[in-house]
């Protein structure tokens, strides 16, 4: 399956370095600051490069119901499909399952005196949010994703 470009820049840069990307290649994505700052927004790189967060209630995707997927912003992997997508009460854009958990790297988080489990892209280390044993069935997860991290790509 391959994947449709993503319109970000970020993205759009990296389907141009590998056209023939699929949403299961795990080719790393590395680059320097001075060129992720180059290719993402401001807000984008304090949440996926600096590991930031975005205040509850307020990203673009948080109360999103469209189906499609939500992709890295940083690098254009498919993460979650809007099938797995609930509303968790909690602000940030949640989701039950990942589209493939080998597109995650998982983290122990001990940032601000919090044991967490964070989520990271597994393709370029952006910073998505974290994970949480709180979720709905039949996984109980609840993937916390900032939507800054993320780029939607419609059905």
């Amino acid at each position: 399956m391959t994947t449709k470009p993503d319109t970000s820049e970020a993205a759009r840069a990296v389907a141009a370095e590998d056209p023939e990307r699929t949403g299961n290649a795990h080719r790393r994505v590395e680059l320097s600051e001075a060129e992720w700052r180059r290719r993402l927004s401001e807000e984008e790189y304090q949440v996926a490069r600096r590991h930031g967060t975005e205040r509850a209630f307020t990203g673009r995707y948080w109360n999103h119901k469209a189906k499609g997927r939500y992709l890295c912003v940083c690098c254009g992997t498919p993460l979650f499909a809007s099938a797995t997508k609930y509303d968790s009460g909690s602000g940030w854009p949640s989701y039950w399952q990942p589209i493939d958990p080998a597109n995650l790297t998982l983290r122990t988080d001990t940032s601000w005196g919090m044991v967490r489990t964070e989520a990271l892209c597994a393709v370029c280390d952006a910073h998505l949010g974290h994970v949480f044993e709180d979720g709905p069935p039949p996984t109980g997860l609840r993937y916390c994703i900032n939507s800054l991290s993320l780029r939607f790509e419609p059905e």
